[in-house]
């Protein structure tokens, strides 16, 4: 897992091809035998040109990750957004041994008194709180979880 960011980017990190395929990503990849290609052919660029920029953005950590987007509900399973309230000292070393946890699917820092949020995806419901648990045990930290009452859907796209 990408370390978390801590500073903005340079507002000319990212240029205006960049920002095209950031946004097109958001749609999903065409499932054929080279989606890559296919995405490039539609940004107008080359496969590797493409790939070559995917993880460029990485790099700089525009982007933290890149793949699908289970709903883990439709397929049986669960998940719950958490959060903890982490000692500064200890920010990095408890990132660390929650986001080594295989049901952690993303994990964010904020400038909050809860500054660790972080999404539990499970097969099973009843492993949630096992899950955050087993990282209470681990940090010595509670692990607030927060369930879904409502799903929303939201785009992110940006200036082009």
């Amino acid at each position: 897992m990408t370390p978390l960011r801590r500073t903005p980017l340079a507002p000319d990190a990212l240029d205006t091809t960049d920002r095209a395929i950031i946004n097109r990503m958001q749609d999903g990849l065409p499932l054929v035998s080279h989606p890559f290609a296919a995405l490039a052919k539609d940004l107008g660029l080359e496969e590797d040109a493409l790939i070559a920029r995917i993880q460029a953005m990485r790099e700089i950590g525009a982007i933290t990750r890149f793949g699908p987007f289970y709903d883990a509900e439709a397929m049986g399973g669960a998940f719950c957004l958490c959060a903890m309230a982490v000692p500064a000292t200890r920010f990095d070393a408890v990132m660390t041994l929650v986001n080594a946890h295989p049901e952690v699917a993303h994990n964010y820092e904020r400038t909050h008194r809860l500054n660790m949020w972080f999404v539990l995806a499970c097969e099973k419901a009843a492993q949630i709180k096992q899950t955050a648990d087993r990282i209470e045990r681990e940090t010595g930290l509670p692990v607030l979880l927060f369930p879904k009452e409502h799903e929303f859907f939201i785009g992110f796209r940006v200036t082009a």
